[in-house]
C-alpha cells in the first residue's frame, strides 16, 4: 500500500500540466465543458478533434492567453491564474513558448531580432541573447538566414525562425497550435521530427493542436476532444 501511495505521489508532483475541471463559455455557448488534462515534463501531446470541439480555446488557457470561467491550472506546480497580470505575463513568458500557424513574425525585423524579441522583454542581455539566438538557429540549420526580413525567408524557414523564437527563453512548456497548417508536405514532416528532436534534446514538454493525422500518431499521447470535452 504505502509502495502504491508514494507512487501515486512521485506521480503527481512531477506533473508540469495539471488541468481540472476548466470550462469556458462565450456569450451562451459553452466551449469547454471541464475539462481535466495532466501532462509530464518532456511529454508531447497532440490535440485533435473536429473544427469547433474547443481545441484552440483550450490551448489559449493552457497558454495563459485566456482566463477560464471555472476550474484551474497548474503549470509547474503554479496556479498561475492566482497570479497578477504582471506577474501572469512574467510566467508566461519565461515558462511558456508559443508556435502558431502564420509565424507572427514582426516584418520590420531580422530573423535574429525575431527569436532574440521574448529574451529582451525577459531582461536578458543582448550580448549573451543574441549567442543563444544563433545557437538556436544554426541548430535549425538556418544560421545562414539570421539576417534575413521574413519577407526574404521560405513559409519552412520562418516557422523553423518561429521555433527558435519560441526555444529562446528555454520554456518549460511549448505549444504548437496547426504549426505545420501552412506547410507542403515535406516541410511539414520535417517540422513534426524537430519537435521530437527538440524534446530530446532540450527536455521541453509539447502540447500541439492539429489537423494532421501524421503528426498526431507521432505523438507519446494523443487526447481527442469533442464538443469541449475530452473523449
Amino acid at each position: 500500500m504505502w509502495i502504491v501511495l508514494l507512487t501515486l505521489i512521485t506521480y503527481i508532483c512531477c506533473m508540469l500540466i495539471e488541468l481540472a475541471g476548466v470550462k469556458k463559455s462565450f456569450g451562451n455557448l459553452q466551449v469547454l465543458k471541464g475539462i481535466d488534462l495532466t501532462v509530464k515534463p518532456a511529454e508531447v501531446v497532440s490535440i485533435v478533434g473536429a473544427s469547433g470541439a474547443g481545441k484552440t480555446t483550450l490551448l489559449q488557457i493552457l497558454g495563459t492567453l485566456d482566463r477560464p470561467d471555472g476550474g484551474t491550472l497548474k503549470v509547474k506546480g503554479t496556479n498561475v491564474y492566482a497570479l497578477n497580470g504582471k506577474s501572469l505575463a512574467q510566467f508566461r513568458n519565461k515558462e511558456i513558448g508559443f508556435i502558431f500557424q502564420f509565424h507572427h513574425l514582426l516584418p520590420e525585423f531580422t530573423a535574429l531580432e525575431n527569436v532574440c524579441i521574448p529574451a529582451y522583454i525577459n531582461g536578458r542581455e543582448k550580448e549573451e541573447t543574441e549567442s543563444k539566438a544563433r545557437e538556436l538557429l544554426d541548430y535549425l540549420n538556418i544560421s545562414e538566414r539570421a539576417d534575413h526580413k521574413p519577407s526574404e525567408l521560405s513559409g519552412g524557414e520562418q516557422q523553423r525562425v518561429a521555433v527558435a523564437r519560441a526555444l529562446i527563453n528555454n520554456p518549460a512548456l511549448i505549444l504548437a497550435d496547426e504549426p505545420s497548417g501552412n506547410l507542403d508536405s515535406v516541410h511539414a514532416k520535417e517540422l513534426h521530427q524537430l519537435f521530437f528532436d527538440l524534446r530530446d534534446k532540450f527536455g521541453q514538454t509539447f502540447v500541439i493542436v492539429t489537423h494532421n493525422a501524421e503528426l498526431a500518431d507521432m505523438a507519446d499521447r494523443k487526447v481527442e476532444m469533442k464538443d469541449g470535452k475530452i473523449v
